[in-house]
């Protein structure tokens, strides 16, 4: 049946039924009532706490919330303020106070804050929140439900972490991000790109050898998924791109160079042709953000730049006069202090093992250019296929310590990144500031037993150091009182 068809008991006699006024008040009134009857059922609010550990009560609902005696880490300073009082109202800061702060009308829920630190919620630049915790082949060959339902755990492990926004960079995110906004599951504010976008034979083409020639038309199970997006000439890198923007993506993934972890394409290669790779920035640019690319060598970061992308990611191998090009041009770098000094998931003499450890070779040099031309640089842990390393997202951050000091890292992991998520513009999917601790920004808050500037390894042990997670001005883990 035609939707004019069936609709037409309700807004009879008009044209094009989609834009019809009338209709869309029937919607919306449909929607709501069916958001009423699964609250009556049981179903869980729009913005829910995840349970306390074991031992420890939930905390009354409260609109006002104190903070007293706390130093603050404000996202952009060197050191940590003196004891001051803040008062979140909603989801946002209302008042930061060197002064206590009296009881107004409504009585504050009151968090005692003396030896402890506030400071914004953090943020990873370049997460898979579907791919983070499953083996690969696990991902290749499940049920889909099952790596959905995967990520729900991995995405509620991450906000207990401490990570309150993530920019997802390529995977079939957008229910786990609606479901999270909606408050049917937990887990940090998310900026997703849906499915990364990749030549065939390029870093998103995870088919299997005996899958290609690809049959005329045929979609591999990743396709499927909307975990990747296969194309081969301008005008379909242009479809593939205004579909994901089309299903919410806030920034579009072009796989421009070589990977480690794909099985067909070498490290140094260059991928998509210029006409190609401006096509999908054109469509993220007539949407009002922007694409990022992923490579690490300085022929594929040359063509990506110069066909407008605006954040590379990786770059490991990149020399100097590309970093300096990147300087240039204010493009962001989203690098990652990927060093070989845990095991890894490749045998030893492997194609991708010397991948990875010609990946590995060039991390020092990458941040040395970085921090030389004054490129500005994001952090994300681009944790994949590995549980354990999952669970140790603050120790990736610490790694960091290499080549930066402790406020320069936190800077990076907070305000930095914020201004990285602001480039989606108007695709942003959250209004308001964040990665501050300022009046007026959004109460995405973490309290800290100790003080990080001094002691970032603090971040590596959340379990124990972490006692408050605030998102969105609520409490989502409390052992602070």
């Amino acid at each position: 049946m035609r939707a004019g068809l069936k609709y037409q008991h309700i807004v009879p006699d008009v044209g094009c039924r989609c834009c019809d006024r009338r209709l869309g008040a029937f919607s919306r009134r449909a929607e709501a009532a069916l958001s009423r009857r699964w609250v009556a059922a049981g179903a869980p609010g729009p913005a829910p706490a995840a349970p306390p550990p074991a031992g420890v009560e939930s905390p009354a609902p409260a609109e006002k919330i104190l903070f007293e005696q706390v130093r603050v880490f404000d996202g952009e300073s060197d050191a940590l303020s003196e004891p001051c009082d803040v008062l979140v109202s909603g989801n946002l800061i209302e008042t930061i106070s060197p002064e206590p702060l009296a009881a107004g009308e409504t009585t504050p829920l009151r968090v005692p804050g003396r030896g402890k630190t506030l400071m914004p919620g953090l943020i990873d630049a370049h997460t898979h929140l579907m791919f983070a915790t499953l083996p690969q082949m696990a991902l290749l060959t499940s049920d889909i439900g099952f790596v959905h339902v995967a990520a729900v755990k991995a995405a509620q492990d991450m906000l207990l972490r401490g990570f309150t926004s993530v920019r997802d960079l390529g995977g079939p995110v957008f229910g786990l991000k609606r479901g999270i906004d909606a408050g049917l599951a937990t887990g940090p504010r998310i900026w997703p790109s849906g499915a990364f976008i990749s030549q065939s034979g390029g870093h998103g083409d995870f088919r299997l050898p005996n899958d290609l020639p690809a049959r005329p038309g045929d979609y591999s199970f990743s396709e499927r998924a909307g975990a990747s997006a296969i194309a081969d000439d301008p005008a379909t890198v242009r479809k593939r791109a205004r579909e994901q923007l089309a299903l919410g993506a806030s920034q579009i993934k072009l796989m421009a160079g070589g990977g480690v972890a794909s099985p067909f394409d070498p490290l140094d290669v260059t991928q998509f042709t210029p006409e190609e790779m401006r096509a999908g920035v054109e469509a993220a640019e007539n949407w009002g953000t922007y694409a990022t690319v992923h490579a690490y060598a300085p022929r594929a970061v040359r063509q990506a730049v110069e066909a407008g992308a605006r954040c590379v990611e990786h770059g490991q191998l990149l020399d100097e006069a590309t970093v300096a090009l990147l300087a240039e041009k204010d493009i962001w770098w989203s690098l990652q202090p990927f060093l070989d000094i845990a095991p890894s998931p490749f045998p030893e003499g492997s194609a991708a093992r010397r991948k990875e450890l010609a990946m590995f070779r060039g991390t020092d040099s990458a941040y040395r250019l970085a921090i030389k031309h004054g490129v500005r640089t994001a952090w994300g842990a681009d944790i994949l296929f590995d549980p354990a390393a999952a669970a140790r997202q603050g120790a990736h951050l610490t790694r960091l310590l290499r080549w930066f000091s402790a406020p320069q890292i936190l800077k990076m992991a907070t305000s930095g990144n914020a201004a990285l998520l602001a480039l989606s513009g108007l695709r942003s999917p959250y209004e308001g500031r964040l990665g501050v601790v300022k009046e007026g920004a959004l109460a995405d808050l973490l309290l800290i037993d100790g003080d990080p500037l001094a002691d970032l390894s603090l971040l590596e042990r959340p379990e124990t150091s972490l006692l408050m997670v605030m998102k969105d001005g609520s409490i989502y883990k409390n052992i602070a009182l």
